[in-house]
């Protein structure tokens, strides 16, 4: 065939799971440890946990939806961030202040596909499928700041206002909590970063799919508790079912910010995607009501914190160092380099740890490089590797117990 296609490359969990399954790996296969995931466990966390089970299906429903959503759930939406970041305060969100998207990668792909010709900033490391919808799109550049892990991963204000000033920044995209390390910013510091944000007009994109899983600040966290005026802030946020609420497979997101952003993502889902599934935007009605949102963030505090414990202990229990303990997701991002010779390299432990049913997530998948315009370089990322205390317990045991056996041979 003459048609030519651009090679598209497996973001890091697809390329991980692509690899394992060759070796006989599927969801759900009880031989297997799957550190890797990028999903909570998805059962009842407690005997009062209430899980969807089923969802009725209404004649109106076999119609196409609205592309900017159902305007009951998006009703809901806004309700809920009012409720739970906007009390007291006069400029709340309205159904206009919220997209709904088919998925998280949705929500992101239509915001960068209704940006303008602006420089972008996004920081390293960060989620993996960031690369490719920083390169997609020509229409903006992308500028990568690089995290420092002896500084704990920390951006002051003084460093953000000399990277939107000095690099020209239009935008900024990054992940708070930030997926894979697990630095989180909160309290007055995600103050001063919306702040910064609408004094310099630079629009702020945050992935806030991780905002239930805190655990070093009161949550959720979000930056919809410092925005000023919800029409005017250049704030843009998303979110959605896949991790908060703990349902992937429903593939239901939404964005949050001024209506303008809105009406332009709007625009814009209606040549990429065509809106979301109509059945599932209206059972989410009932997981956004304040009272069971708050309840499913009690539940992942409960039973979360056990995990992330024991996780960084097994690790570290291994030789693996942890520098930087997650203040935030189900993440641990660790690193290889005093484990012994042949096993310090990320993808050298992933491929070693196969043999024994074990998938963990290469660092180098997390060093957003679009358009790969530093050629020939090894990742500055290639000695970590991300854990994932998504899982189960004792899959979490058994894998800790299985890489031991992997650094004992």
């Amino acid at each position: 065939m003459s048609i030519s296609f651009r090679e598209v490359p497996r973001t890091g969990v697809i390329f991980v799971s692509s690899e394992a399954s060759k070796r006989g790996f599927y969801r759900g296969a009880p031989d297997w440890c799957n550190l890797g995931q990028g999903q909570p466990e998805t059962g009842e966390l407690s005997a009062g946990d209430v899980r969807i089970t089923s969802v009725a299906i209404d004649e109106d429903d076999h119609e196409y939806g609205p592309v900017a959503g159902l305007q009951s759930l998006r009703k809901a939406v806004a309700t809920l961030y009012n409720a739970r970041y906007r009390q007291g305060k006069s400029s709340l969100y309205g159904p206009e202040n919220v997209a709904i998207s088919g998925g998280g990668r949705a929500g992101l792909t239509r915001a960068a596909a209704a940006l303008g010709q602006i420089n972008l900033g996004h920081f390293l490391p960060d989620y993996t499928a960031y690369e490719e919808l920083l390169e997609i799109f020509g229409r903006f550049t992308s500028i990568p700041i690089l995290l420092d892990p002896e500084q704990g991963e920390d951006f002051d204000l003084t460093a953000l206002k000399r990277e939107i000033i000095g690099r020209g920044l239009g935008g900024l995209l990054l992940s708070n909590p930030c997926n894979p390390t697990g630095k989180t910013i909160h309290g007055e510091t995600l103050a001063g970063w919306v702040r910064t944000a609408s004094d310099l007009d630079c629009a702020l994109i945050v992935d806030e799919f991780y905002s239930n899983y805190t655990w070093v600040c009161d949550g959720p966290v979000s930056a919809a508790a410092y925005v000023g005026d919800v029409n005017k802030d250049p704030i843009i946020i998303v979110d959605g079912l896949t991790k908060n609420w703990r349902y992937p497979g429903w593939r239901i997101s939404w964005t949050v910010g001024p209506r303008s952003v809105i009406d332009a993502i709007t625009s814009a889902g209606s040549f990429l995607d065509g809106g979301a599934n109509r059945p599932l935007q209206r059972a989410a009605l009932e997981l956004l009501d304040p009272i069971r949102a708050t309840r499913e963030y009690d539940l992942i505090q409960e039973c979360f914190v056990g995990k992330r414990q024991r996780m960084i202990r097994g690790l570290k229990d291994l030789g693996i160092e942890v520098s930087l303990e997650p203040e935030g997701t189900f993440y641990v991002w660790g690193d290889l380099s005093k484990l012994p010779e042949g096993l310090r390299d990320g993808m050298a432990f992933f491929r070693a740890c196969l043999d024994e049913k074990v998938i963990v997530v290469p660092g180098e998948f997390f060093d957003v490089n679009p358009g790969k315009r530093r050629p020939g370089r090894h990742s500055r990322f290639r000695n970590q590797v991300r854990f994932s205390f998504g899982p189960e317990m004792d899959v979490i045991e058994e894998g800790l117990a299985r890489m031991g056996r992997v650094l004992n041979r």
